[in-house]
């Protein structure tokens, strides 16, 4: 190298042109740019030498504007589609020979720059240039059309981005549902969530905190979510929609029912007067109450079970989807159906007034209660009145004589609670709520232990003894429900613990949890040896499945599921229903506290219900009024059965913290202070 030879080089991946002035040391050279700072270049550093003339630091501005009318992409691609034929390579010089016809310093480097920069046509191999074959050439241009179509995806996305966050109305397109879902999945998941790389690239656009929460935010201030968004809900597998394929199946059934297998087997049971008794919100109806006398003075009882296997079959898309969901979900803003809404509140509840297919257990009971004879028949009836709890409750209050029906119901259903008694039953009365969210509004409705509940629950137990002895008594397998003996404190130490809330909490606390198995066996709590829920099947899949196999045995029909395939559908459900449960009990516990943080000056009376660390003074309260269970660390000694009267000092619901503070200690401190 000459010194006045004009180079190229690299610095940080940016091309530079400078002009050699001496050398330094055996290898290296100095250079000077255009605007004369001098530097040391290794030989490896130096991209490309123009030959030919001398050159000055001074030169090098007119040099480049000099280059910039020969360098034109579209003319390297005219020059692959000759050389590509000949196949032939080319270096600087020659191309600028073939393009410009000439091999000056200024040609040659445009020449250059043009192969250097090309990543469509060429491919350097040395000092030569040898044109790709057309099949590269044509997928290289098919990869760089859809680059630049996710470009312009990407660049529309945040324009539209920045219009809706300036209170434009947004139309998303597809491509930008997949960077608002991933942006979802980061709110929700935070660094766990699979493409979060997208979401932070979106935050990083628009200049938000590259977090979770930033995530959030950006969510709820463009409308998508609101502040309130059920984080529970998306960070499990729980479907909120039903697929296009699913609502088809469902419309078919309404505008052309399938056959009724059971429809030469239905006993004809619409002279029966059925009442209906649930919440007034309760959209899926599945059971009704029915009493009919018989010639020998006896009373037969009839719990009619809505008949869901009446539109679906096993194996079927609607059972596939029912078991998929495994249970209606209840939440305060509203319920995740098991089954596509159009059919659970439709043809597959027990509508008032209209003819509806059901499985009907009819039931005698002895004068103490125990279960004397049953029968189970599919059959149609014709629910007559639909009751919520507060009118049977009127009812019963009033002896509304032209009902004597309820009355006769709640007879029957008290003396069956007595007989369970006898029978070792595990009663825990503890005070529920259900938290109900309107719009902007929370409502929060204690439940009370009434009558009318009660008489439910009876029969709805009754018809699960019922089918559980049926099962057992046939051999069919069914999901059969039990419960360990558990072991309770001792009668003198449960007789120090004030009666009512607490003592049933230190009850509720030895209780074992319930088992689900296709083989009988003994239920503590209910005081039963056999035992099977079959009364929710359009809201849960165990109930549906024992209406499956009960119903296929009445009808002669080998029953769809064995044993084992049975057993294994259980567990197949289990995680989803335990899921489930999980998510209504968070959802109710965020509400909760911001019913709560929506109430800061309200005074709250409550119960110390049990010690979690008392060591630690926390322990478990309960809010009275409200049915509430939280956790509180106390400022003072207190006792199990304490009365306090507190205010929310904090809650925060998203980061499920709260805190009181007892009005009188309050009190007390301010008037030391």
């Amino acid at each position: 190298m000459e010194k006045g030879t004009l180079l190229e080089y690299r610095l940080q991946g940016e091309r530079r042109l400078a002009v050699a002035d001496r050398p330094d040391g055996k290898k290296n050279w100095i250079v000077i740019d255009e605007f004369g700072q001098s530097q040391s270049l290794p030989p490896r550093q130096i991209s490309y030498e123009v030959t030919g003339e001398q050159y000055k630091p001074t030169d090098i501005p007119r040099f480049r504007q000099d280059a910039e009318p020969y360098i034109d992409p579209s003319s390297l691609e005219v020059a692959w589609e000759i050389l590509v034929e000949e196949g032939q390579g080319v270096n600087p010089p020659e191309l600028a020979q073939f393009l410009f016809s000439e091999q000056t310093p200024v040609a040659c480097y445009a020449a250059y720059l043009l192969l250097s920069e090309d990543k469509l046509y060429f491919k350097q191999k040395g000092d030569r240039y040898e044109p790709r074959p057309v099949s590269q050439v044509n997928d290289l241009k098919h990869q760089q059309e859809v680059e630049r179509q996710k470009q312009q995806e990407w660049e529309e996305f945040v324009a539209r981005v920045e219009r809706s966050l300036a209170g434009e109305q947004a139309e998303w397109s597809n491509s930008d549902r997949i960077r608002i879902e991933a942006l979802e999945r980061y709110a929700a998941q935070g660094e766990d969530a699979k493409d979060r790389a997208t979401a932070k690239e979106t935050l990083s656009a628009l200049e938000r905190p590259d977090s979770s929460q930033g995530a959030f935010d950006l969510l709820v201030d463009l409308g998508l979510w609101s502040e309130h968004e059920n984080l529970f809900v998306r960070r499990t597998q729980l479907p909120t929609y039903f697929s296009t394929k699913v609502l088809e199946v469902a419309h078919r059934c309404l505008t052309s029912p399938p056959p009724d297998p059971d429809a030469d087997n239905r006993l004809d049971l619409t002279h029966l007067k059925v009442y209906t008794i649930d919440d007034e919100s309760t959209e899926e109806i599945d059971d009704g109450l029915s009493v009919e006398s018989l010639e020998d003075g006896r009373r037969r009882l009839w719990v009619h079970i809505a008949d869901p296997t009446r539109w679906l079959t096993p194996g079927d898309e609607l059972d596939l989807e029912a078991r998929r969901r495994c249970t209606t979900v209840y939440l305060p803003t509203g319920m995740v159906p098991m089954f596509p809404p159009e059919l659970a509140t439709g043809p597959m509840s027990l509508v008032q007034g209209e003819i509806c297919p059901a499985l009907s257990f009819g039931i005698v009971l002895d004068d103490n209660g125990a279960v004397e004879d049953y029968t189970i028949h599919p059959s149609i009836i014709k629910p007559t009145y639909r009751l919520t709890y507060h009118d049977v409750d009127e009812m019963l209050q009033l002896g509304i004589q032209a009902e004597p029906e309820i009355a006769q119901i709640a007879e029957s259903a008290k003396k069956r609670q007595q007989w369970r008694d006898s029978q070792g039953a595990i009663a825990i009365s503890m005070p529920e709520s259900t938290i109900k969210v309107c719009g902007d509004e929370i409502f929060v409705e204690v439940l009370d232990d009434s009558p009318a509940r009660q008489l439910v629950a009876e029969m709805m137990i009754l018809t699960g003894e019922v089918a559980g002895h049926f099962g057992q008594r046939e051999n069919i397998p069914l999901p059969f429900r039990s419960q360990p003996t558990p072991e309770l404190p001792p009668p003198e130490e449960l007789q120090l613990l004030p009666p009512g809330p607490v003592r049933a909490c230190a009850i509720r606390r030895c209780m074992p949890r319930s088992e689900m198995s296709t083989k009988p066996g003994r239920h503590a709590s209910l005081a039963l040896d056999n035992y099977t829920q079959v009364t929710s099947p359009i809201r849960r899949y165990s109930d549906l499945l024992a209406h499956f196999q009960i119903k296929a045995y009445l009808r002669g029909d080998e029953v769809p599921f064995s044993s084992q395939d049975l057993q294994d559908v259980m567990l197949s459900i289990s995680s989803s229903i335990k899921e489930a449960s999980v998510v209504e009990r968070q959802t109710n516990r965020y509400w909760a506290l911001e019913y709560l943080r929506r109430h800061p000056n309200q005074v709250w009376q409550v119960l110390v219900l049990r010690w979690l660390r008392e060591e630690e003074n926390l322990g478990l309260i309960l809010l009275e009024e409200l049915g509430m269970e939280l956790p509180w660390r106390f400022p003072r000694a207190v006792s199990l059965g304490e009365r306090l009267e507190v205010q929310v000092t904090h809650s925060d619901p998203r980061e499920d913290q709260i805190n009181f503070q007892e009005m009188l200690y309050q009190t007390a401190q301010t008037s030391i202070n």
